[in-house]
């Protein structure tokens, strides 16, 4: 990373969508500080069951018939849980029982909720995943035992049943539903701006987060777009692998940071981009071109979108000419009539500050001045310079 780029931040000129219902700020608030652009649209939203006749028949259950294990997944739902029971004058009582069960705490945030309930766990993974719980589980023998599960979202499909073949009674405890937005315009401009490439990165804290996004892609008859354009343009970011179970499933590669926190989710992030766009070397200058700026040497530029499509065309084969039809295909609500690129290219020249950068080749298109003796950064040499007059 050159000093400038640190200056500016990492993210510059990117744009990254984020999908989290909780701690959506928190995450937005370290991505901007890094330079990037944030589209927030929460997937879903979070409802409390406090008052659901659910959760409050399956406390009684464990009330009157202790159990062996209890599995605490989020430090959100245990909280909530003991809260609502407070509410109905049986905290204490489920404090009693809690205190005498194995009691196993998915993750460091779980065993924090754990502790402030002034409990401590028994056990907890060092993966943070549900699977390595249930490895455990069956390792040690589970027949004939009493387990207490509380559910977050979308457990890993066959963890209940796996307990309960191998001979387990389990209790589901429904602490909070997963529920589509209230307001489904966010998530809809969300879905349009990932199908047209708008995004660079797309980030997901949840599994229902990602099955929400999916669903209401599939419900909108835009899901093959979507996918299309995860699977090959944008990057998507998962704080870890149950989040990105749904995406895999559907032949979606993520990319995850080894620690399931926001902090490395940003960080890979800070990695992962700019290396998604080497810096290319142009009439003297290193050029990046990302999402919706343009970096010269190191300094940012922005670019408005038409501009930014033509750039990005211009930069699938760096320093070779590329014709006006294809521009014109290139540009955003493009026509027919290709005086529409010569006026982007003007727009596009101005806003790059810098004569030079892109070349008019006459009756063949237009070029990136890449210097004749560097490489693309792809891998291929600059080409020779074309026959043709330039201006």
């Amino acid at each position: 990373m050159h000093d400038d780029d640190a200056q500016h931040g990492p993210l510059t000129g990117f744009t990254v969508g984020v999908t989290a219902a909780r701690r959506a700020e928190e995450l937005g608030t370290l991505l901007t500080r890094r330079g990037a652009a944030v589209l927030h649209a929460p997937a879903l939203r979070i409802v409390p069951l406090a008052d659901d006749s659910e959760l409050r028949a399956a406390t009684g259950e464990l009330l009157d018939k202790v159990p062996d294990t209890v599995i605490a997944t989020t430090a959100v739902g245990f909280r909530g849980w003991i809260e609502a029971a407070d509410g109905w004058g049986t905290g204490e009582r489920l404090l009693d029982v809690l205190r005498g069960a194995e009691l196993l705490a998915r993750g460091p945030k779980v065993k924090g909720a754990i502790r402030g309930a002034g409990l401590t766990e028994s056990w907890s993974p060092g993966s943070e995943s549900m699977a390595e719980v249930l490895d455990r589980l069956l390792g040690e023998g589970v027949e004939g035992r009493r387990i207490a599960l509380q559910l977050h979202g979308e457990p890993l499909p066959g963890f209940v049943e796996s307990l309960r073949e191998a001979g387990a009674e389990v209790v589901g405890v429904p602490v909070y539903r997963w529920m589509p937005p209230e307001d489904i315009a966010p998530l809809d401009r969300m879905l349009d701006v990932t199908a047209a490439r708008g995004l660079d990165a797309l980030t997901f804290t949840s599994a229902p987060a990602v099955t929400s996004y999916l669903n209401r892609a599939e419900a909108r008859g835009m899901l093959p777009e979507v996918l299309s354009a995860l699977g090959h343009d944008v990057l998507v970011a998962c704080v870890g692998p149950v989040t990105a179970q749904p995406l895999q499933a559907r032949g979606i590669d993520t990319v995850q940071p080894e620690r399931f926190r926001l902090g490395p989710l940003v960080q890979l992030l800070c990695a992962r981009l700019p290396a998604r766009t080497p810096a290319l070397p142009v009439a003297g200058h290193l050029v990046e071109i990302r999402g919706h700026a343009v970096l010269i040497d190191g300094v940012p530029r922005p670019v408005p979108p038409a501009g930014m499509a033509l750039l990005h065309t211009l930069a699938r084969r760096p320093g070779w000419v590329v014709s006006r039809a294809e521009l014109l295909r290139a540009l955003p609500g493009s026509g027919t009539d290709e005086h529409a690129v010569e006026t982007a290219m003007a727009r596009l020249r101005t806003a790059l500050g810098l004569s030079g950068l892109v070349r008019t080749v006459v009756k063949r298109g237009y070029r990136l001045a890449l210097d004749p003796t560097a490489g693309t950064g792809t891998g291929t040499d600059a080409p020779p310079d074309a026959p043709s007059p330039e201006s």
